[in-house]
């Protein structure tokens, strides 16, 4: 019975579903994530009558046909790179981006990785890192004896050096921007590479046409919102029963045939 396939596959789109949510909620307190969406297309259509047949030798066509779905499959789980809001730490080596473009980072294999944390501090040599010691690129190194470090929405980062009251310039943070921000890979600890469908790094200064600015001592928090999680994961569980529900009614119709004497 076709009815079966059909809500097997059903179930295993609800599955798949609830297991994007269940990583969105978890996720509720990651810097930068990016809320996901899992979304579907239906199936192969098995054509029992065709539409615009002729249906008599008089040249009646048939109006609609008669075709019966094969049930759903994922089609993508797509990234919402909705702003996240500004949440204040008072790190001086923390920024966040209000708008569009990604923060460099400096990957050990040589690659350069993409990330909306700005969660950064510095390692022992003075240069700003990520929280997995990773280079921001490009690389900047604070001096020993800076008192003040301050880094503008521009992405220009002075020093205030100690006796000496007058700013420095000592780098300057550049954002990368992609034409499909969708289809960067991600791999984990908050990082994207680039991809084939992501295209080439479009790299500028903060505030360029096309480009955020930079918040210093703040951090972009994740876009989930609870509420709508919640509301979707009950749609995706209501819809898993109802699927398994059909499984249930297709046995006893199978099983009601069986039982069936001449």
């Amino acid at each position: 019975m076709q009815a079966l396939r059909t809500a097997a596959t059903g179930m295993a789109a609800q599955q798949l579903n609830v297991e994007v949510i269940s990583n969105n909620i978890a996720n509720m307190n990651t810097v930068g994530y990016k809320r996901r969406r899992a979304e579907f297309q239906d199936l192969l259509y098995q054509t029992v009558e065709r539409a615009g047949a002729q249906s008599s030798a008089q040249g009646n066509i048939v109006p609609t046909g008669i075709q019966i779905g094969g049930g759903v499959k994922a089609g993508s789980v797509y990234r919402i790179a909705e702003q996240g809001t500004p949440t204040l730490t008072n790190n001086e080596y923390d920024v966040a981006i209000q708008g569009k473009g990604y923060l460099q980072v400096l990957m050990p294999s040589g690659e350069t990785a993409y990330t909306r944390a700005g969660n950064f501090s510095t390692n022992d040599q003075g240069q700003i890192v990520t929280e997995d010691g990773y280079l921001v690129q490009p690389g900047i190194t604070i001096p020993q004896n800076a008192v003040a470090t301050t880094i503008g929405k521009s992405g220009l980062v002075q020093v205030t050096m100690s006796g000496n009251p007058t700013p420095q310039t000592i780098g300057q943070i550049e954002l990368a921007n992609f034409l499909n921000e969708g289809g960067l890979d991600a791999v984990g600890g908050n990082l994207f590479m680039e991809s084939g469908a992501s295209g080439p790094p479009n790299v500028a200064a903060p505030g360029e046409p096309g480009f955020g600015t930079l918040m210093q001592n703040y951090t972009e928090s994740s876009n989930v919102d609870s509420v709508s999680e919640i509301t979707a994961l009950i749609v995706a569980q209501r819809a898993y029963e109802m699927n398994s529900k059909v499984i249930t009614t297709a046995d006893q119709m199978l099983q009601t045939t069986s039982q069936l004497r001449s």
